[in-house]
């Protein structure tokens, strides 16, 4: 497994909670359990208890993306830092699940957790795999959506670090959203455009008289 796969759990846990708009999906064990994707074996771990604690960690990796945003690197590593700290993993060399033609295991590094909870697991997958995605590509490759009122986090993965929005459909809105600005100033200008040509008649047409 690529080690990079794993900065997605924070993506993931960052965004069960929607801010602006007061929605937060992360209410129930289930909820919790649904976070860890495919690995199955770490999601049975979680309890009522974790729901709390998942939100604890959510707010503390929503900060290390939130310090990116507005280009404040020192703090988004130093955020970074003490969840590496507090949930640590250890690297283990894995060849579970990936065989080559000749059914050889293709050996991968794998990101082995020893956890006294579910959220412990959790975090400390996520922070390492966050770590990765921060040293590899930049602090500034992760973002905040700029679609308003969506502030979802990104990890931003364009070859020219073009990324702005957290998805396709937030892009879209937010074109359309300045496409009828654009529209709206124009209508604006043109109209006090006319009202100015209709004064300057009305004035020359008194200084005629």
């Amino acid at each position: 497994m690529e080690l990079a796969y794993y900065s997605d759990y924070a993506v993931r846990l960052v965004n069960s909670e929607d801010p602006a708009r007061g929605k937060d999906s992360l209410t129930s064990v289930e909820a919790v359990r649904d976070l860890f994707g495919g690995n199955q074996s770490a999601a049975r771990r979680a309890t009522d208890a974790d729901v709390t604690r998942f939100r604890a960690v959510r707010a503390r990796l929503r900060s290390v993306f939130a310090a990116a945003d507005t280009g404040d690197e020192t703090l988004a590593v130093d955020l970074l830092n003490s969840l590496l700290l507090e949930f640590p993993v250890s690297p283990q060399i894995s060849g579970h699940d990936f065989r080559d033609d000749d059914g050889r295991p293709l050996w991968h590094m794998h990101l082995a957790d020893h956890p006294s909870n579910a959220t412990a697991g959790f975090a400390a997958i996520a922070s390492m795999g966050l770590a990765f995605h921060l040293t590899a590509y930049g602090v500034d490759r992760l973002g905040l959506c700029e679609a308003a009122p969506c502030r979802n986090a990104y990890l931003d993965t364009s070859t020219n670090r073009s990324r702005r929005y957290c998805s396709d459909r937030c892009a879209t809105r937010a074109n359309v959203a300045a496409y009828r600005a654009r529209k709206r100033l124009e209508a604006d200008r043109s109209a006090n455009t006319g009202r100015t040509a209709d004064s300057a008649q009305r004035a020359s047409a008194n200084g005629e008289r």
